[in-house]
């Protein structure tokens, strides 16, 4: 089969012919836009991701930045397949120039993979580095045959961090550092609960004690067998990375059979104020990671906004309440402008991949670079950290919520608004 990539190449070499003969060649229109394709969650239970999707796009498209971009948006449904279906659609039927992605390793792989065997330029965020970068290696328990990406970029944190924050959290509050986990049997759910790189080497380490009941299949409509064991192992903690309508499921659960932990450090599903909302007050005091928060200290390389007037924008055009994915959508769009404009040929992948390798960005969440700080070597080409903090919901006297940071153990210049409490 013909990729994208080898007929490229076969152009180049007509062209080429022509030349050597002195008949003209044909030529890609002037002026003709840079295609980006994106794909995200639109639909499904991971659709919370992409409320700002529209905003964002929009935004960029009217910025200085944007006039010269057009941008073909897919939806991966929340299902792997999908998302791999539509990524082969932007790179043959649309012909794109790069990819960008976002929104958990069930979207983040799929689409990198197939951008990486067509040989398109692709740059991914909002999974943590080790489901992405580990999950697309073809054996991903033998490290020594993992490789790096040609075409492929990302840029978020890792288990490493989240496994700090969340620690450094529970380290304010008296607790018996017993931890229920509930990881789903995905990517992200079979990395946070890996016995070699997630949470329970590191747990064990820190003198915490981990009841893991096993990978569990999202969706699930019963929860008793974990609950049960946590009952059981006395857990005053509970974490893990389920999807929105797992958590709410779990936790309903956990109330009605008398399971109460002092504290839940909850990945991915708690992300959201409607999901927290969803609970009722039985959202008060529970806690996440934060990546990015309108006080978060970064301003826009596109707008020249700051994150608190970004997330002040979004909520004044569409009524609702600031989410974190704003920051790191906006980010993607960021880099692309940002690469972009710093290469002669926009169509010729290995000059915009060496662009993406060679990214310098003060961006919306922060410093975005391929240099390998906080990395291990085998994984520095491709991955640029972000940084990650800690956070609490806390009920308003309407219902609402409000993320307020409490632990910045990890990068001191976030600045905190509270500190830890304990469930109520």
């Amino acid at each position: 089969m013909i990729t994208r990539r080898k007929l490229l190449k076969s152009t180049a070499a007509t062209g080429l012919t022509f030349a050597a003969s002195g008949l003209a060649a044909p030529s890609i229109a002037q002026g003709a836009k840079i295609r980006l394709g994106y794909v995200s969650p639109q639909s499904g239970p991971l659709a919370a991701f992409s409320d700002a999707d529209q905003f964002i796009i929009d935004g960029f498209l009217k910025s200085e930045a944007g006039a010269n971009f057009e941008v073909i948006v897919k939806d991966s449904q929340s299902n792997p397949n999908r998302a791999a279906e539509v990524a082969k659609e932007l790179i043959v039927d649309d012909e794109i120039d790069m990819m960008l992605v976002a929104s958990t390793p069930e979207t983040t792989n799929p689409v990198a993979t197939t951008c990486e065997a067509e040989e398109i330029p692709v740059i991914s965020t909002v999974a943590p580095w080790q489901p992405y970068f580990i999950g697309q290696q073809g054996n991903p328990g033998d490290p020594d045959s993992w490789r790096p990406f040609d075409y492929s970029f990302h840029f978020f944190w890792g288990l490493e961090d989240v496994i700090s924050t969340f620690t450094s959290m529970w380290n304010q509050l008296d607790t018996n550092k017993s931890v229920g986990a509930i990881f789903p049997n995905d990517g992200d759910g079979n990395a946070w609960g890996d016995p070699n790189v997630g949470f329970p080497p590191v747990l064990a380490g820190k003198g915490y004690s981990l009841t893991d009941t096993g990978r569990y299949q999202n969706l699930t409509d019963d929860f008793s067998a974990q609950i049960n064991a946590f009952k059981a192992a006395n857990c005053d903690i509970v974490t893990g990375v389920p999807i929105p309508p797992d958590f709410t499921t779990f936790w309903t659960q956990a109330k009605q059979q008398g399971f109460n932990p002092k504290v839940a450090s909850i990945g991915k599903a708690i992300l959201f104020p409607q999901a927290v909302e969803a609970l009722g007050d039985q959202g008060h005091n529970l806690s996440s990671e934060v990546w990015w928060s309108p006080t978060h200290p970064f301003t826009s390389s596109i707008t020249k906004q700051s994150a608190g007037e970004l997330a002040s924008r979004y909520s004044s055009a569409t009524g609702n309440q600031w989410t974190q994915p704003i920051g790191f959508v906006h980010a993607l769009f960021e880099m692309a402008a940002d690469v972009m404009g710093r290469v002669d040929d926009s169509r010729n992948p290995d000059e915009v991949a060496a662009a993406i390798a060679a990214t310098q960005l003060n961006s919306i969440v922060g410093r975005i670079a391929f240099d390998g700080i906080g990395l291990p070597p085998f994984v520095a080409a491709n991955v640029a950290k972000t940084p990650l903090v800690g956070g609490q919901w806390r009920m308003r006297e309407d219902g609402s919520y409000d993320l307020v940071i409490v632990d910045n153990s990890d990068h001191p210049d976030i600045p905190t608004n509270g500190t830890m409490e304990e469930i109520s």
